[in-house]
């Protein structure tokens, strides 16, 4: 573990129930003025955090296994990341590229035409969300190809704008009573090794979908393929090896352009810069948001220069697309990502939970499934002796595991799976104690 001067102690400690008084307060005041279609998944309202805690409004410190959805992987506050912010900041918060460019866009552009796959010619955009990453993306390989159709997959979550909900599979919570969506998205099953029919390689998964795309839609209408390297919301599902690339060479054999949506697979949360890299794939496009920035809002495309240089000007922008003060911090985010290798970290990271994981699901017959990359990993729950999802349990185990003072969060198709995204700082004592409650947890709740 790297050497990290914590400004904030790193340990669990529990001084009020949970949600304490503070945080009932807040719900109550949160109620009368917050739309009720935002929700939290934790009823205890953050003051500060820092490493791989979160101390709530009511003093207690929580162990973070969440990142706010891969997003912290530095932590909440690292201090180069702060110092960062700080000083631009004092300098100008804001000028709209678009009008009165800067520096500190250029220059994140070239980090990410060096770290991501591919050794061809690049050319970035930045934006603020990870939905506006892969919704100007498709615009841009529909523009590039002259062709409208887009073929997105089972499981798949891509975002909630219009175009990004047709992308996105599951319908509850994401796209129910929201449409009509935007049109010509097709859906393709999704390589799923705990679900797949045994014995399905990596390589037959695709061909079945390549099968589909030419009977359904015809290569010559296919603009883009638009996939996650490891998906996200619909259950960490890790693909059978050969799967993507296997659908990336057909793609490229096609003049299809093959888009990575890395939004929470990016910047070293795998155990490489991109999860595109462990398949030894090289998207056209990449989409990138969340780790990118230390939890400033930035997101990114980067991809062929042929593929963006053909949109006209003007045709890819926005107000706030690339901050300078979230450009900042994407800057120093990527500096201590590189200084600390934090890569390696996640790589130690798996190293550590895997076993335990595995540990406990032989232990306890409820976990069907350990699997992921890296920080990025998960437990898919089942009935015992099944491989019926059971997303009671889940729901259980995560709300009882808060009670003990660890953050999780629960994802999947079904609700089944418990995902762990602990930021890529966080200290061995404290993975460790993290890990063990989740592991009493599953225990208690299940014995």
């Amino acid at each position: 573990m790297p050497s990290i001067d914590y400004r904030l102690p790193q340990r669990r400690d529990l001084v009020t129930e949970l949600p304490g008084p503070r945080s009932r307060a807040l719900t109550a005041r949160r109620t009368a003025a917050v739309a009720a279609g935002v929700g939290s998944s934790v009823p205890v309202y953050a003051a500060d955090a820092d490493g791989g805690v979160i101390l709530d409004v009511d003093g207690n410190s929580l162990i973070d296994l969440g990142s706010g959805i891969a997003v912290t992987t530095v932590g909440a506050s690292h201090p180069e990341v702060a110092a960062a912010v700080a000083e631009q900041v004092a300098r100008f918060t804001h000028t709209c590229f678009m009008i009165t460019p800067y520096e500190n866009y250029i220059r994140v552009a070239e980090e990410l035409a060096a770290l991501t796959p591919g050794g061809f010619d690049k050319r970035t955009v930045l934006f603020n969300s990870g939905a506006e990453a892969v919704e100007n993306a498709v615009k841009a390989a529909r523009l590039a190809t002259g062709r409208p159709a887009v073929v997105a997959f089972d499981h798949a979550y891509h975002g909630r704008t219009n175009l990004t909900m047709a992308l996105t599979a599951k319908s509850m919570p994401y796209k129910a009573h929201f449409g009509p969506f935007a049109p010509d998205i097709h859906r393709m099953p999704m390589s799923y090794p705990y679900r797949d029919q045994p014995g399905l390689t990596g390589e037959q998964a695709a061909r079945r979908v390549i099968s589909r795309i030419e009977v359904q839609i015809g290569a010559d209408s296919l603009a883009a393929i638009v996939i996650e390297p490891i998906q996200g919301e619909g259950g960490f599902i890790v693909p059978a090896p050969g799967f993507l690339a296997t659908l990336a060479n057909w793609a490229r054999e096609h003049g299809v352009v093959f888009i990575a949506d890395e939004v929470q697979t990016g910047f070293a949360r795998t155990g490489a810069w991109f999860a595109s890299e462990h398949e030894g794939i090289e998207p056209d496009i990449v989409a990138m948001a969340k780790g990118i920035a230390g939890g400033m809002p930035l997101s990114a495309v980067t991809g062929r220069a042929e593929l963006l240089d053909a949109v006209h000007p003007g045709g890819l922008g926005g107000t706030y697309g690339g901050n300078p003060v979230a450009c900042a911090a994407a800057l120093a985010s990527i500096e201590v990502m590189r200084s600390l290798d934090l890569a390696a970290r996640a790589r130690a990271i798996e190293a550590a939970a895997v076993p335990r994981l595995r540990e406990l699901a032989a232990a306890t017959g409820v976990i069907g499934d350990v699997r992921g990359r890296g920080a990025m990993l998960a437990i898919e729950l089942v009935r015992p002796g099944t491989d019926t999802p059971d997303p009671d349990i889940t729901k259980a185990i995560a709300a009882e595991a808060l009670s003990r003072g660890v953050v999780l969060l629960t994802c999947g198709t079904y609700g089944n799976v418990i995902r762990l995204l602990p930021p890529l700082v966080i200290g061995d004592d404290l993975l460790a104690d993290g890990l063990g409650v989740l592991s009493e947890t599953v225990r208690d709740l299940t014995r």
